[in-house]
């Protein structure tokens, strides 16, 4: 049964109250993708570009003192959020591809050399793929990938074979799986990793939104996430390092806030975190994430996990139940509030274009993660991912949709396939 007071959450939603193709009411299902914004966000960026904005740190005037204040005030915000134990830790980035990039530019560079492995999940969004690939190239290093069994798990077993027989300098992975819904072990493959003498990443994009996230405990070196899919703007995401290996890393980007001093010999950086926020920072951005994750705590990140778990475990029950149907992710009880699916004779794209015309939004693609869906056989698959705002009955709506599709296509006795449109990062 759901904590949540759902008809008052979509109320604090506006994009929720309208209707799209043919007048259907909006029933939203591409949150993993991106998520949507409450009104507390939206004011929060308002109020700043209304009345208080400037630069900040520089500036000796009211606008930016409290503008600096109030960009400040989100870093900590952020802190709280993962329980990080030094704001210091807190690095604000254009969002978790850019993270990540920063980490395999700036530890990449500096700690790997020919000899080493960078070892991932073969399940990976490409932005935790690419810049390991990129270090490969500058560096010499491998790239290994573990892989998923029949069922779309990875058993604790098979990471302590990879890691005993690797020995990784990065194990880098996803909390949860953007595509399978799979939630992972952090803590646990974190300390097996230890075991190892790896640093290890967590791509907390897909958790983030959706869990409790208590880096402390986790005790993974880095771990970012984005703020768009957490209700908040695009445009910014986090980077949290313990700050030890933030200290020994040098700077990635060079130029505005990062700089202490300059000379026509050379220049020395900021202490942290200003030493790895080249540029003007998002100012904005910033204060519009922190009202996103003083509205998730507020609901209550638990509450809303087991919000997802009960529409989660209803659309996979509906979807197995559809002839024709095949879900690509394990069962309910492992996975979290995604369901990437395949129906027998149709084309992903065909499916969400059908959908749409009833008013439900899907993902239709690879998702951002070509490996995964190579090593499955499939070219795509359509993806219904739940939040806090989505109901039972919107699930429910979703699963008559489905199997209408079906019925649809076993009638034509064909298979369509319609224009492939250019697929955003997901």
């Amino acid at each position: 049964m759901s904590l949540l007071d759902t008809d008052k959450i979509r109320r604090d939603f506006p994009v929720l109250q309208r209707n799209v193709t043919g007048g259907h009411p909006l029933i939203y299902l591409d949150n993993a993708a991106s998520t949507q914004r409450p009104r507390a966000v939206i004011e929060a960026m308002d109020e700043c570009y209304l009345q208080y904005y400037s630069n900040v740190h520089r500036g000796i005037h009211t606008l930016s003192e409290e503008s600096t204040r109030a960009y400040e005030a989100a870093r900590e915000t952020t802190r709280e959020f993962l329980n990080a134990a030094s704001a210091r830790e807190i690095i604000f980035a254009a969002g978790t591809t850019a993270a990540i990039n920063t980490v395999a530019r700036s530890w990449g560079d500096a700690n790997v050399s020919s000899d080493d492995v960078i070892l991932l999940l073969i399940s990976e969004h490409h932005a935790n793929i690419v810049p390991w690939h990129q270090l490969a190239a500058r560096t010499g290093c491998r790239v290994e990938f573990i892989p998923i069994d029949e069922n779309f798990e990875i058993s604790d077993e098979t990471v302590a074979e990879y890691l005993d027989r690797l020995q990784p300098k990065m194990f880098a992975f996803a909390a949860a799986s953007n595509t399978l819904g799979s939630e992972y072990p952090v803590q646990r493959w974190t300390s097996m990793a230890r075991q190892h003498g790896a640093t290890v990443l967590i791509d907390a994009a897909q958790a983030a939104p959706h869990q409790q996230i208590d880096v402390q405990a986790w005790d993974a070196d880095f771990v970012v996430f984005s703020g768009h899919k957490v209700c908040g703007p695009t445009g910014i995401g986090v980077l949290y390092g313990k700050e030890a290996m933030l200290d020994a890393m040098p700077a990635f980007l060079g130029g505005g806030g990062m700089i202490l001093n300059v000379t026509t010999e050379g220049f020395t950086t900021h202490e942290l975190p200003e030493k790895f926020e080249a540029g003007t920072p998002p100012i904005v951005e910033a204060i519009g994430l922190a009202a996103a994750l003083k509205y998730l705590t507020a609901i209550g990140m638990e509450n809303i996990h087991a919000h997802e778990r009960v529409l989660g475990e209803r659309a996979d029950a509906g979807l197995r139940a559809i002839d024709g149907v095949r879900v690509i992710g394990p069962t309910a009880d492992k996975k979290g509030g995604i369901n990437s699916f395949v129906i027998e004779g149709v084309h992903a794209h065909d499916v969400s274009q059908f959908l749409d015309g009833r008013g439900v939004a899907v993902r239709a693609g690879h998702h951002c993660t070509m490996p995964l869906h190579q090593s499955l056989g499939v070219t795509a698959t359509a993806r219904a991912s739940c939040y806090l705002y989505n109901t039972t009955d919107e699930v429910d709506q979703l699963l008559v949709a489905v199997a209408d599709v079906r019925a649809k296509f076993a009638r034509s006795g064909r298979r369509r396939r319609t224009r492939r449109p250019v697929e955003p990062s997901a």
